[in-house]
Order: structure tokens, then sequence, then C-alpha cells
């Protein structure tokens, strides 16, 4: 039997890679074989062409490059994301294929940050321990192990001089309201994980069955409510044309001015200017951001220089676990298609 060709961009386990490789002959392809962050698309275009299947990562396959491959035979497309945004849904669509791709494959990872996030902005953990490395509120050089017999060891007295004036003190997640836009994968692990914390959940998300959302203990509510009643929203969009700078002065005039706003999501979501300028108008009491418009951000972004705004460089969704989780997925799906049976998860090309 002939083996069919197979182009790979992103790591697959053994365990599945095994019976895979028992029915293609596979290329390594694209930041597999380059490294992250080092392949054009004109690169993956070339590399991955004449393949039947194509299994990609974080690499681009505009319009142009879905027709030439399609053209040139392919029949199975996978992007090992939880939102494969990388790819052109039409030109799929036009060919007549399908796309595999990889949901909630970081769940666990970004709704841990959430959670941190979440945590460093209520108790300005960033800016507090940034303040202390660079020498605020610290005292004279001394000999530091020579340390006096003093139990109750303080910063001073609770002047203009103390941190907690300085930084603030924040406020405890326990007893708090957590909206959450967008109760899919992510949306739902960060619940379940604040309910922990002993936070109520109010859950906005249209399109879900609202005893989904009440089964995990949470509260469906429209958008008006969630972002009236909460004290932080933390948003879990998809990016799809309807989404994009959904999140805007509408929901922020309608939030609380001491609520916080988090995006581990993509800040194509989010309005930007109307972000700025709700957070330097105290219009909302912080935000925690880990996604910009533009990556690497900027150096004069203004969310920078911002104390009431914790900034991440979009970490959230990496781990050293999440290439795993995401290669077993994809790895179900391509065996799924070469064995001729239904694929679990197909991405709604035409929304």
């Amino acid at each position: 039997m002939e083996k069919r060709k197979m182009a790979l961009c992103t790591p697959i386990p053994e365990d599945k890679l095994a019976f895979i490789k028992e029915q293609c002959d596979i290329t390594i392809c694209g930041e597999l074989k380059h490294g992250k962050g080092n392949v054009t698309e004109e690169m993956t275009r070339e590399e991955c062409m004449g393949n039947e299947l194509v299994v990609l990562g974080d690499e681009y396959a505009g319009a142009d490059t879905i027709k030439a491959w399609a053209d040139a035979g392919m029949k199975f497309l996978g992007v090992a994301k939880g939102t494969p945004a990388t790819v052109d849904y039409d030109a799929i669509a036009d060919a007549g294929l399908e796309l595999s791709y990889t949901p909630g494959r970081n769940r666990v990872a970004v709704a841990e940050f959430t959670i941190g996030l979440m945590i460093a902005a209520a108790r300005k953990m960033t800016l507090s321990a940034a303040g202390l490395m660079k020498g605020e509120h610290t005292s004279e050089a001394c000999d530091i192990y020579d340390v006096p017999d003093v139990k109750n060891v303080t910063f001073g007295p609770l002047d203009e001089k103390h941190p907690f004036v300085d930084y603030g003190i924040g406020f405890e997640l326990y007893g708090k309201k957590l909206g959450i836009a967008g109760y899919g994968a992510i949306g739902r692990e960060v619940a379940v994980r604040a309910k922990a914390f002993g936070m109520e959940i109010l859950a906005y998300d249209p399109f879900l069955d609202p005893e989904k959302i009440k089964a995990d203990g949470a509260v469906p509510a429209d958008l008006d409510t969630m972002l009236a009643e909460s004290d932080i929203v933390s948003i879990h969009l998809p990016v799809i044309p309807s989404t994009k700078a959904t999140v805007n002065k509408d929901w922020f005039s309608k939030m609380k001015k001491t609520a916080i706003l988090v995006n581990t999501a993509r800040a194509y979501v989010v309005d930007q200017k109307d972000l700025i300028e709700a957070l330097e108008n105290g219009d909302i009491g912080g935000a925690a951001i880990d996604v910009y418009w533009k990556e690497p951000v900027p150096v004069n972004h203004p969310l920078l220089k911002m104390r009431n705004v914790v900034c991440t460089p979009h970490m959230a969704g990496l781990t050293t676990d999440v290439d795993g989780w995401s290669g077993k997925m994809m790895g179900d799906e391509v065996i799924a298609y070469l064995k001729g049976e239904p694929r679990k998860f197909l991405w709604k090309l035409r929304k």
C-alpha cells in the first residue's frame, strides 16, 4: 500500500504518531522544523505543498496558500490551536474541506494564569513587587544578618511613606462577583477555580444552554447584569467578526468604577482607545492584560505606565504541558481521518 503524504508542523505524541507513521510519509515543516517565530507564510506554503494531510501549529495560511494546497491535493487540514485564527476559513470552505482544531488545549493553562492575574490586580502584587525591586519603600544598606530582636516586624507607621498608602491595599476575591464573558472551555475552567476562592460567578454567553452554566454552580446572566454586578470581569470571547472591539465604552460605562477587567483572550475583542480612556478617566478600577493589539507591545503603550494595570507579555496560553494536550487531540483527529471515521473537533467555518 502506498503511503499518504503528510506535512507536520506541530508535535504529536509518539503513541499517536506510531499509527500515523504506518499510514503516512511524514515531512517535518514549519515551526517544528525551524523553531517558534522563525517561519513565514511563504515558507510554510512551500514546505507543505503537495501533501494530502497538513497539520499546522502557529503557522499562517491565507486564502492563496489554502487554495494552492487544495489544488495540489490537500484533503485534511488541522490547526493545533484553541482558536484556529491563523487560517482563512472561507478558503477552506470554498475548497470543500473541513478544519480540525484543538479546542480547550490550553484551557487549564489560561484559567490558572487568569486567576493569577485576578489576584495580582486585586492585591496590587505586580505594582508593589516592581516598586520594591526598584528600591521603593526600602531602608538604607546594612548588615542584613544583624537582625533586631523585634517580634512584630512592620514597614512602619501608616503614613504617606507606607507601601499600603502608595500602592493601595486591594481587596479579597472571597465573596466577590466574577463576570465571565464567554463560557466556553476556558471560561468554565476559570469559573470552577474562582468558586474555590469563594467567588460568585455570573456567566454571560447567549449561545450556551443556561442549564450547562447552572450545572457548574454559576449563574447565567444577561450582559447588562453581568457588567453591573461584577467586581471582576474576565474576557473569554472568541475571535470572530461579531466580537471585534465588542468590549468598548458601552461595556465600561455599565461596570462598577471599582471593577477590574481581565483579558487573556485576544486584544481583537477590546476597543483599545475606549479601554485606555476608561482606565485614565476612572470609569473602571483597573485591568490585567496579557494580550495586545500589536505584539510585542510597543514600548510607548500607555498601559505599560498605568499603576492600575497589570501587564504580562502574552504568557497565559503556553506551559510545558500545552503541546502535549494539543498534540494528543490533533493526533486523534488525524487518526480518525486516516481510518475514515468522524472527526471530533471540527471548526465551524461559516459563522
